[in-house]
């Protein structure tokens, strides 16, 4: 199987399968008191999706689409941030290999672990909300601590779909002193980078699923014009995508 698919290159499934004996790299507890004082990035991300009739999401919908895309990580922007995983492990408790690139030049290979799936009602002072979602953990060599959830919300009042990114992260630990560096002097511009251009890929290709009945082929040329720097069209990261929808 070549590099750019989801299981990667035999050197890639051996970075991967290591990943089983790694450990969280943080204490989860400490998340519920996480403070920007302390050093921890919080960040929460809303994009629009298209609405819904008012009630319950609804099969083949706006709701039920993004659910299906967020399924795999090939909604985000791989020309950021690219995931290896074995597609046959169930979502919750898989192990990710992220191969981080910065600035198109510089890439770096880090683990990330599903911690949970969720379908719930979520009370909120403004109403109720249908959120489905799944959130994983930084592990052991990490360059940052913490956690990211990946949720799609459906208001059953107004119909209206949303897609929420909610991350709590810090610096981690980093031996190598170049690492170190280019880490700090990156890290923000590329967080941002990568974030904004997964809201705006969220967006399009749930417009575009809900709008053509043969989704597969305008799914990936969406695909290949949404990453925030040049992508092979070649690149197996947009057929995974598309296949998702067909």
């Amino acid at each position: 199987m070549p590099d750019d698919s989801v299981l990667g290159s035999p050197r890639i499934r051996r970075r991967l399968a290591g990943l089983s004996q790694r450990s969280v790299n943080f204490d989860p507890a400490a998340l519920r008191h996480a403070h920007p004082e302390d050093g921890w990035t919080i960040t929460d991300l809303c994009q629009t999706l298209p609405s819904e009739p008012p009630g319950m999401p609804i099969e083949g919908g706006s709701w039920d689409v993004a659910r299906t895309l967020m399924q795999g990580y090939e909604f985000a922007d791989p020309s950021i941030v690219r995931a290896y995983y074995d597609p046959a492990a169930p979502l919750e408790g898989r192990n990710m290999l992220l191969k981080l690139q910065a600035l198109g030049v510089f890439w770096l290979f880090v683990g990330v672990r599903v911690s949970e799936v969720y379908d719930r009602i979520r009370r909120t002072p403004s109403g109720e909300i249908r959120v489905w979602g799944w959130n994983y953990q930084t592990l052991d060599g990490h360059v940052e601590m913490g956690q990211m959830d990946w949720e799609v919300w459906k208001w059953p009042v107004s119909g209206g779909v949303e897609f929420h990114v909610h991350a709590v992260s810090r610096r981690a630990p980093i031996a190598n002193p170049i690492v170190r560096a280019g880490f700090h002097v990156l890290r923000g511009r590329e967080r941002d980078a990568f974030l904004q251009s997964t809201k705006r890929r969220m967006r399009t290709f749930t417009e575009l699923a809900l709008q053509t009945a043969g989704r597969g082929e305008p799914l990936r040329s969406a695909a290949v014009e949404l990453t925030a720097r040049r992508s092979r069209p070649s690149d197996q990261a947009h057929d995974e995508l598309a296949r998702r929808l067909r």
